[in-house]
């Protein structure tokens, strides 16, 4: 069993697209119109037979309701791993993402929390180094 898609419910597909792509720096994949909205997917450029990210309509109520509760209790809707948490949260922010967390040694990992202009909080971490 492996995990070849998950999701994040946006606001906009056209603003998710290019905030995850021209942003955060992942591929388009797929853009399947389906009615109204399209099946649109973004990958890692670093994995781009990996797993997919869909940037999935929040039309649906409960779809919508769910997201803002996690957002209002700050629980973000997906986590992506980094080489240099520190770094990358230079980066972002030099873009002009808006973090709600700064970079934090959590122990195991640090972790540094952003909102992706779609409505989520997205967490981003790099490892601890193993114990010598």
């Amino acid at each position: 069993m492996r995990i070849t898609l998950t999701n994040v419910l946006v606001d906009d597909q056209a603003k998710a697209l290019a905030f995850y792509t021209e942003v955060l720096g992942f591929r388009k994949h797929h853009d399947v119109p389906v009615g109204e909205y399209s099946w649109l997917t973004v990958v890692s450029p670093e994995q781009p037979d990996g797993p997919e990210l869909l940037l999935e309509p929040d039309a649906h109520p409960a779809a919508k309701t769910y997201r803002d509760a996690l957002t209002a209790d700050g629980i973000p809707s997906a986590q992506f791993t980094v080489d240099d948490v520190h770094a990358e949260h230079a980066r972002l922010s030099a873009a002009g993402v808006e973090f709600t967390l700064a970079p934090t040694d959590l122990g195991n990992v640090v972790a540094a929390v952003f909102a992706d202009t779609c409505g989520n909080l997205v967490q981003i971490v790099t490892p601890a180094p193993e114990p010598a």
